[in-house]
């Protein structure tokens, strides 16, 4: 079968990429999350092509099958629990460790199995599997950006997969022979250069799309663990499940030299979007020169402010207009039509990014949608809450936060209700990332006794005049 997409000679990973996204939101082929740019493609007919999986005669015969945690492949981990075989899901983005083992309870009902096999049942219904434990991988499925009828793959180039294949290898969960499906719309299967594939990238045995299963007969070997050449330090602090299986590495006499962190774009390319170089870690858990996190100055400095008598916090409270003496309403409209009922007070930037948050069930309290977002690691500079219109509008100090902060919304579920989360209109059609969404301030602040956001550090700084 042709492939929809053509691929120029001399393409990068990169380019290859924006080709498949680009078509994909062109051609309006993918629910929510959008867009789908740097993302693995949440491709309209997921599910179905997720179904194909229990098809394949190495699904029958397997009894541990772990899945990514990738919203596409929702449809994949439900055939797993459905067939009552073993579950594991990576950790998202490898912040707590290398995966869990879900649990669902004992005789699920459908609907408790499709919770489980959603994001929340990760949390809710999951057992963390560590490095040292016996674990043996019948089957693993991946989610892509491309991949070739040759097996040749390309994911959203955070490297996630492969490293999670390479460390199953280390730890014997995995070999060259284990089965590698990956699930994916049929415009994203197009021809991808070999020369582009590296020792570490990982390969696919079967392909899976809405009309295909395809079996690639892939010549090129997996990676049999972790090319540490490949990686460097901010990367092992970003996933620290990586730095202690490189003792582990180190102590079994094994060479575990680091690379030089990348100070350039891969070879023959332009480099990749600005939002993708400039990602980063989220600041409530990077580390300062003394060692101390983020998050635990944050929870000083909170204490420190309700230690606080009420007429200094009142005094030196935030929003006072900068050069004016003048008191700056700390509740405003919304990047939407209509006022807000409950604000964050804080001394924003002078840019900032806003994700809307609909779909809030009555009822709902703020303090267990910030409890929510904490959670997830997801809490805004600032939270406008809306409880009457069920939404929410959250700001994030630059587009990166909010890219990061709208993946670990992703199938963010309440009182039994999902929420939506994407971009404020504001933020869409022909605004510039970073451009200014300073909102029109309200003559008359409605009441409330709902708190600012827990998780911002000191709220009652004084800005200087």
């Amino acid at each position: 079968m042709e492939p929809v997409i053509k691929i120029n000679p001399g393409a990068t990973k990169w380019d290859i990429r924006q080709k498949v996204w680009d078509y994909i939101e062109d051609n309006n082929l993918a629910n929510f999350p959008r867009p789908v740019h740097n993302r693995i493609p949440n491709f309209k007919g997921a599910f179905t092509a997720c179904t194909k999986v229990s098809e394949l005669q190495v699904f029958t015969q397997a009894t541990e099958v772990k899945v990514d945690p990738d919203k596409p492949l929702e449809g994949a981990r439900l055939a797993v629990l459905q067939a009552q075989k073993t579950l594991l899901v990576p950790t998202p983005r490898l912040r707590t460790g290398l995966f869990n083992k879900i649990t669902p309870p004992q005789d699920a009902s459908k609907e408790q199995l499709r919770i489980c096999s959603s994001s929340q049942g990760v949390r809710d219904f999951s057992v963390p599997v560590d490095l040292d434990a016996t674990v043996k991988v019948d089957l693993v499925v991946v989610g892509s950006v491309a991949v070739s009828e040759k097996g040749l793959r390309i994911g959203k180039g955070e490297g996630f997969a492969d490293m999670e294949f390479g460390m199953m290898a280390s730890m014997g969960a995995v070999n060259e022979s284990t089965v590698v499906v990956t699930i994916v719309h049929d415009c994203q299967v197009v021809d991808i250069p070999e020369e582009i594939i590296e020792s570490h990238d990982l390969t696919v045995d079967y392909i899976l799309t809405p009309t295909r299963v395809i079996k690639t007969d892939c010549q090129f070997p997996k990676p049999q663990g972790i090319f540490w050449i490949k990686l460097d330090n901010e990367k092992l602090e970003k996933i620290p499940i990586l730095k202690k299986l490189r003792a582990l590495e180190e102590q079994a006499g094994k060479d575990v030299t680091l690379g030089e962190a990348p100070t350039a774009a891969e070879p023959g390319q332009t480099g990749p979007p600005k939002r993708q170089t400039r990602r980063r870690p989220r600041q409530n858990m990077q580390q300062d020169e003394m060692g101390d996190s983020k998050q635990e100055k944050i929870v000083e400095s909170e204490k420190k402010a309700r230690q606080r008598p009420a007429r200094a916090r009142k005094e030196s409270g935030g929003g006072y207009e900068r050069g004016k003496g003048k008191r700056e309403n700390t509740n405003e409209k919304g990047p939407e039509e209509g006022g807000s009922e409950v604000t964050s007070q804080r001394k924003l930037p002078l840019s900032v990014t806003t994700v809307y948050l609909g779909g809030i069930p009555a009822g709902l309290r703020v303090s267990e949608l910030k409890a929510a977002l904490r959670e997830r690691e997801a809490a805004p500079l600032r939270l406008t809450w809306q409880g009457a219109q069920h939404r929410a509008f959250l700001d994030y100090s630059d587009p990166q936060a909010a890219e990061l902060a709208l993946e670990a919304l992703q199938d963010l579920s309440l009182n039994g209700h999902s929420l939506q989360a994407e971009l404020a209109k504001s933020q869409r059609g022909g605004k510039r990332s970073g451009q200014s969404n300073r909102r029109p301030r309200q003559s008359t602040p409605p009441k409330s006794d709902t708190a600012p956001a827990d998780t911002e550090s000191d709220t009652n700084e004084k800005i200087e005049e």
